[in-house]
């Protein structure tokens, strides 16, 4: 998977770059140079034109938020951040996403160089997969691909078409008391951003989010997506209730079940059960709960990441009655779980980011005759 990537490694630590690149060229990454600095970082990436930049977020002279700026104006080039495990470096890593970077892989803490090599596996193959996405080519960042036509005005209520098209009457009506559950990896924190800033709050939606996402991290995740969208958005906690117009994240290193689900509310169940698909919390436990235990509309949607996680999610949610949608491959930074999920041949519907809030809608809307 590794061969032939070509890599940068900015990091102001000495010790931290050996550590990192030594694991890198043990994975067949070829590191083609070393940055002190943010600003040595930039003109690596001009001089030596890699496929990948591993980026350290608190570095002198230019912070790697500001590099990674730089890079994706100058020489558009993949990033992936490497941050310490505290709630400062969360803040400023979603700020990094936001000015280009893929993803984050989060330094582990306590003896470094132990720690770096118990994860070198982890971190060679999301180099790696972060060196082949397309960072010129991953769709709208802008959040405006669902903006047309008239939003629908009360959950099980008469409504205008969304999409505008013609030869109908346009009068929708919402189904009663639906569940979202979205599963996302590599690339996903912007792209669970942009359908959840295209959702009607009238949908009434519960929305589940499963995020591949470190302990410290899916708090702030949650409190992004709760300013961004209509919905009242939280981390997860055991036994947290939610009804329609609200959602949670499931909280780094916990997988979250669906409990229970009675009059259109569910509560959820946070274990440490062992990982799942090598990865906890795991999309396909979230939706195979969801599937034993919701008797309203379901819809299972799989975003851009890497691995299988999600597939068998949502072959339960299609033989429980479900909708399930999976991001296409043009718009997913990493075709990976949503190629795993259309696989099954469980996917109703593959649509690019762009479409995917108006899918989710045409999912639990029907045509009032």
């Amino acid at each position: 998977m590794a061969d032939g990537v070509r890599a940068v490694v900015a990091d102001d630590s000495h010790f931290m770059r050996s550590v990192i690149s030594d694991i890198l060229s043990d994975g067949g990454i070829d590191v083609v140079a070393q940055a002190r600095d943010g600003e040595e970082a930039v003109s690596a990436v001009i001089e030596h034109r890699p496929d990948v930049v591993t980026m350290d977020v608190e570095m002198p002279v230019m912070n790697g938020i500001e590099a990674t700026e730089r890079i994706m104006a100058e020489s558009p080039t993949p990033v992936l951040m490497l941050s310490a495990h505290t709630d400062e470096n969360a803040d400023v890593t979603f700020e990094a996403l936001d000015k280009g970077a893929v993803d984050f892989f989060t330094k582990p803490g306590g003896e470094v160089s132990m720690e770096m090599s118990r994860l070198k596996d982890q971190l060679v193959e999301m180099v790696s997969s972060v060196a082949a996405v397309d960072v010129g080519a991953t769709g709208s960042r802008s959040g405006t691909g669902s903006d047309s036509g008239t939003a629908p005005t009360t959950a099980g209520g008469s409504a205008t078409d969304r999409r505008g098209t013609g030869g109908s009457s346009g009068q929708t009506t919402y189904v009663a008391n639906p569940t979202l559950v979205i599963g996302s990896s590599t690339g996903g924190p912007k792209m669970v951003e942009q359908v959840m800033e295209n959702l009607p709050i009238e949908a009434d939606l519960r929305v589940l989010i499963i995020q591949h996402m470190p302990e410290g991290f899916t708090g702030r995740f949650a409190e992004r997506i709760n300013t961004r969208s209509d919905y009242e958005v939280q981390e997860a906690t055991d036994g947290a209730r939610i009804g329609g117009g609200e959602g949670l994240v499931a909280a780094g290193d916990r997988h979250m079940e669906v409990k229970n689900y009675r009059n259109g509310r569910l509560r959820t169940k946070l274990t440490q059960d062992e990982p799942v698909n090598s990865v906890r919390p795991a999309v396909d436990v979230t939706m195979q709960t969801a599937a034993e235990t919701i008797d309203d509309p379901l819809v299972g949607l799989i975003l851009t990441g890497m691995g299988e996680d999600g597939a068998d999610g949502i072959r339960r949610i299609k033989q429980a009655g479900g909708k399930t949608i999976a991001q296409d491959e043009a718009t997913s930074a990493v075709y990976g779980m949503p190629k795993r999920a259309a696989e099954t041949g469980c996917v109703d519907t593959v649509l690019p980011i762009d479409d995917i809030a108006d899918g989710v809608i045409d999912t639990i809307t029907t045509e009032v005759t």
